[in-house]
């Protein structure tokens, strides 16, 4: 009986660590160069060097698998193989977590996460196989320590404030929105940008404050992002201060800039004058809806490395006008002409700029026009602001399309449409107004409450290249003016109730006496 017992044990065993990182560690290369040339070379290339049929229209571009150098990793700064577990999770897109849902792959990249499409063991079999383009082995130094935690102390996150003024903010930003005031480029001789610290989902293999700690810790090899850890830097900190920077990074998420699945703006109507000034205090009334912006790829000139990813929108509005205020993080104020914007750009600047898509006509049974400016049957209104140069102030720009190649610019001042736009650490605010009717009903959309009206948006980075058809847009959403429910939906159930009560007592007083 205890031999069967120690049979089963040893059985169950065996299972356990054929199911384990461990196991999967020693992956097949052969299975995984299969897995490889059927998902991975149009990128990286047959042979690992980055080189394949797409790699350049990507940015950043894919990882050189030749040359072994890896960015994301939890082996320390002085060790060059990443874990197994490091490559499992770049490949499968998440960290090696039970609370993680989902993978969410290298944001802000063209990487993928294959967990939804290779099993686990297909992406043990690809690290073995890319580990084998380099002949490397296990690392001889493993994952590092992590002795920090989250906590809600004001002094340990004012601490690490004061010590990211002071070490990080040149290239973060004052307010970690990744503003720096430098040109930046990596090891291969690449543009990159400082992440933006107020939005978490976007990190790459890091998450929470243990994360941002290894980050911090590590380093990012191949970039400007440094290990804190190293004892030959003159930036080094101590394991505390480690700590109290990530805790302090941890408190800079803005949750609202992540777009949902929210696809409706719901306009808050206002007794007030609708403000133009994007820092008046009536926004603080209205909530933002957040929606991812995607690069142009329709119709030329295409854009393939976008900068901006999202933008977040407010509406308010009374009985005479409308308003939009419209929020997007941009690394970079691009003022052509500026010679500090063209050396941070690193080459020629154009303006920033954003636009709301409108469709002349609200369309009935839901069918909305051609999200890409529209077409010769259902035309759109576009409102469009750019910012400021060396020579020429802010403007706004109303235009009528009837499709990319068919733009018909108009007088904005013709509808009283204006716009003001005021850039902050790394972030504009434009306000966009109107009234809410015009007097050409059939070239102007005209705002009613109660119509679910589409609406779309686009924004440029100059500094990005980013002009005329190169920018980065949404489809079609929804507006809706929903009026404030009125005091009467309140009284007049009460004073119903009221009646209905009074006719009860009556009849019971005429059934007693009966």
């Amino acid at each position: 009986m205890g031999r069967l017992v120690i049979n089963i044990l040893l059985v169950v065993s065996l299972v356990l660590v054929a199911g384990s990182p461990l196991y999967g560690a020693k992956g097949d290369p052969e299975k995984g160069r299969e897995v490889y040339m059927k998902r991975c070379w149009w990128c990286h290339g047959e042979e690992g060097a980055a080189d394949g049929p797409a790699a350049e229209f990507l940015l950043p571009p894919p990882r050189d698998f030749t040359e072994g150098i890896y960015k994301f990793k939890t082996t320390p700064f002085d060790e060059i193989v990443p874990s197994d577990e490091d490559f499992f999770n770049m490949i499968k897109g998440g960290l090696l977590k039970e609370h993680i849902a989902g993978w969410t792959g290298m944001n802000n990249s063209s990487m993928p996460a294959w967990g939804d499409m290779l099993t686990d063991e297909e992406i043990w079999h690809l690290v073995a196989y890319i580990k084998s383009i380099v002949e490397y082995e296990q690392p001889e130094k493993g994952p590092i320590d992590v002795p920090c935690k989250q906590t809600s102390s004001e002094d340990v996150i004012e601490k690490g404030r004061k010590i990211f003024k002071d070490v990080c903010s040149e290239c973060h930003g004052e307010e970690g929105r990744g503003d720096g005031t430098k040109m930046l480029k990596d090891d291969w001789g690449y543009r990159t940008w400082p992440r933006n610290l107020t939005k978490p989902w976007t990190f790459r293999m890091t998450e929470g404050v243990e994360g941002i700690y290894t980050r911090i810790t590590v380093g990012i090899p191949g970039t400007q992002m440094p290990s804190f850890a190293d004892p030959e830097s003159k930036k080094r900190l101590t394991d505390e201060e480690r700590c109290a920077v990530a805790n302090y990074v941890a408190t800079l998420a803005t949750p609202y800039k992540k777009p949902t699945e929210n696809t409706v703006i719901k306009a808050l109507r206002i007794e007030e004058d609708v403000p133009e000034d994007p820092k008046s205090p009536v926004w603080e009334k209205a909530e933002y809806t957040s929606f991812w912006l995607v690069p142009q790829i329709i119709a030329k000139e295409r854009h393939f490395k976008p900068s901006l990813d999202s933008i977040s929108v407010k509406v308010v509005y009374n009985d005479r006008d409308i308003a939009f205020l419209l929020e997007w993080d941009d690394r970079t104020k691009s003022v052509p002409g500026d010679a500090k914007a063209e050396e941070i750009a690193g080459g020629e600047v154009f303006r920033d700029g954003v636009a709301i898509q409108l469709p002349v006509t609200v369309p009935e049974g839901g069918e909305k026009p051609y999200f890409g400016m529209g077409d010769g049957t259902k035309p759109v209104n576009i409102w469009f602001w750019q910012s400021e140069t060396t020579e020429e102030p802010q403007r706004v720009k109303l235009l009528e399309g009837k499709g990319f190649n068919k733009i018909k610019e108009r007088d904005p001042a013709s509808i009283g449409l204006t716009a003001k736009g005021v850039y902050d650490n790394g972030t504009w605010r434009v306000v966009m107004k109107r009234p809410l009717l015009t007097k050409d009903k059939d070239k102007d959309i005209q705002f009613i409450e109660g119509k679910f009206i589409p609406i779309a948006f686009a924004a440029w980075d100059g500094s990005n290249g980013e002009k005329g058809s190169k920018h980065e847009l949404t489809t079609w959403y929804w507006l809706l003016l929903k009026p404030p429910v009125g005091s009467g939906v309140y009284i007049w159930p009460v004073v119903v109730a009221l009646v209905v009560l009074a006719g009860e007592l009556l009849l019971l007083r005429r059934f007693r006496k009966d």
